[in-house]
């Protein structure tokens, strides 16, 4: 390790690790610290159980940008993506499911046990999507617009924009409904059938602390839906080796770039001088001194913690403070002898049923009262359950009697009535609640789970360095999107502290394993530094 670095990148997670490749492109000589022991941050592999290798928090890929993986040529470091067909699977109490994926013959086909009128209206629903991804999709890669920007560049990009929004025609209004809406509405506008609207609502409450319902919960559903693997749109994934096969893929890159990753050193502070960023100290209270600083961790971690609000401006400390991390997704990792044997769809033999996401939750009006528990405090009775077995696809994950599966959960809120003492003394008992609800739709999988791990929003905070929880690292509502993210006047990467930049899933566009933040903030970089 050198005493001194052009750029000093705070977290190893994927936006982190991106950034410090393009910098290193450039030519720049790049130290990037880590706190914990692996790189990936939440796209991460880990060896929960003796011999498997477990995707701890983030579980499946399909938004990771393909431009990203061109430029670093990431394929040549080991990523490989397994496509999941069919992608879905929904089991319902009265013994019928609904399977859907890439296929879109399948999907008719599926949706017709339930609506002839939803079958004949999902393909419109789907292309509609489709051309609102066509127009958005490339803004993730672009700083978000500022419409205060006098700067022409701004100006006309900001113009470009209105033009391309124009060529949306119809589909515009749906946009604005999609950004401002609650994903109820829009699916109860679209579809007849609850099967099916349960189905798609599920993605819009994922690592939101909010009921289908709320408004912004139409585009927490748009976020989810966009995406490819493999060249197929709105396809998603199993990275090999786990989600920190994707990780390590950017971390080897980033090596043979020159970046250098240190990883058991967690930062004590940023070293703030004269109004600017002159490095980072260590815990072990080593200095590395740089000419630029770059964190991957949210707002609230890096303004207000390791800057300090001695460094800032009384207003922007207080907008930093503003900033909402409501969480309540908990995240159940599970070891299984064999696999849920659905009685919608029965058998333990590998089957289509296990190798997509499989929901469990039958109405919406289940999602709306498993949130009502976590807006009062309590962990969901009813818990709604997004189930992925990766091994479905990837059996070196696990030895081969055995399978591994995700379960991503709503809700299990970061602030705790008091008469619960705490996640850390409710996390077992919750984790076995998720799996009594999934033993009434799948009654083998009490016998079947091997060992349990269960990481609940305050492990995410405490382990992971997330905020409250929040996997996005601030809630994607509208008021905390686009030229308001972080905080108004600073969403362009750079903050109020000069060669302090932002990386991570806090800035532009947000959260999800997509690396558009961390190219972007380069971006940013290279263009302040004249590169």
């Amino acid at each position: 390790m050198k005493s001194y670095y052009d750029v000093v990148v705070v977290g190893a997670g994927h936006n982190g690790l991106v950034t410090a490749c393009y910098l290193a492109r450039a030519g720049l000589s790049v130290l990037v610290v880590e706190r914990r022991s692996v790189v990936g941050g939440a796209a991460v592999t880990e060896e929960v159980f003796p011999g498997c290798k477990v995707s701890r928090l983030s579980y499946v890929s399909g938004i990771f940008q393909p431009q990203i993986a061109k430029d670093l040529r990431l394929h040549a470091y080991g990523l490989k993506v397994f496509s999941r067909t069919p992608s879905s699977f929904t089991p319902f109490p009265d013994g019928r499911h609904l399977m859907m994926g890439p296929d879109q013959k399948l999907n008719v086909e599926q949706i017709a046990k339930f609506s002839q009128h939803d079958a004949e209206t999902f393909p419109k629903y789907e292309a509609m999507l489709e051309r609102l991804a066509a127009f958005i999709e490339p803004t993730l890669m672009q700083p978000p617009p500022n419409p205060l920007s006098t700067r022409i560049a701004d100006v006309m990009g900001a113009g470009k924009l209105a033009l391309d929004a124009r060529k949306l025609g119809d589909d515009f209004g749906e946009m604005v409904r999609i950004v401002t809406g609650s994903a109820r509405d829009l699916l109860e506008d679209w579809f007849e059938s609850e099967a099916l609207k349960v189905t798609l609502a599920t993605d819009a409450i994922i690592g939101a602390f909010a009921a289908p319902s709320m408004p912004g919960t139409a585009y927490v559903l748009f976020h989810h839906v966009m995406g490819e693997t493999n060249g197929v749109r709105g396809v998603w994934g199993f990275v090999q080796g786990g989600m920190g096969g994707l990780s390590a893929s950017i971390a080897a890159a980033a090596r043979d770039l020159g970046v250098e990753i240190l990883c058991n050193a967690p930062v004590a502070r940023i070293d703030v001088g004269g109004g600017a960023a002159n490095g980072v100290v260590l815990e072990s209270g080593a200095h590395i001194a740089c000419g630029t600083v770059v964190s991957n961790a949210d707002a609230n971690v890096t303004l207000l913690k390791l800057v300090g609000e001695e460094h800032l401006d009384p207003d922007i400390a207080a907008e930093v403070k503003r900033i909402r991390y409501d969480s309540a997704s908990v995240k159940v990792n599970v070891l299984l002898r064999e696999l849920p044997d659905f009685k919608a769809c029965p058998g333990t033999t590998l089957g289509p049923q296990h190798c997509g996401t499989i929901h469990i939750c039958s109405t919406l009006d289940t999602i709306e009262r498993a949130y009502e528990d976590a807006r009062r405090g309590h962990p969901s009775e009813t818990p709604v359950l997004e189930c992925t077995i990766p091994t479905s696809v990837d059996s070196s994950l696990a030895p081969n009697d055995r399978h591994l599966m995700n379960m991503f959960v709503q809700y299990g809120p970061y602030d705790l009535a008091d008469e619960h003492g705490g996640w850390d003394n409710i996390r077992q008992s919750f984790g076995e609640r998720c799996i009594e609800v999934l033993a009434e739709y799948a009654p083998n999988i009490n016998d079947a789970v091997v060992d349990m791990d269960v990481v609940t929003p305050l492990d995410m905070e405490r382990e992971y360095s997330l905020t409250g929880g929040n996997i996005f690292q601030g809630a994607m509502t509208l008021d905390q999107l686009l030229f308001m993210r972080p905080i108004f006047g600073y969403a362009e990467y750079a903050t109020p502290v000069r060669g302090l930049y932002m990386c991570g899933a806090a800035t532009h566009p947000g959260g999800g394993v997509m690396g558009a933040c961390g190219h972007n903030a380069a971006m940013r970089i290279l263009r302040d530094l004249g590169r």
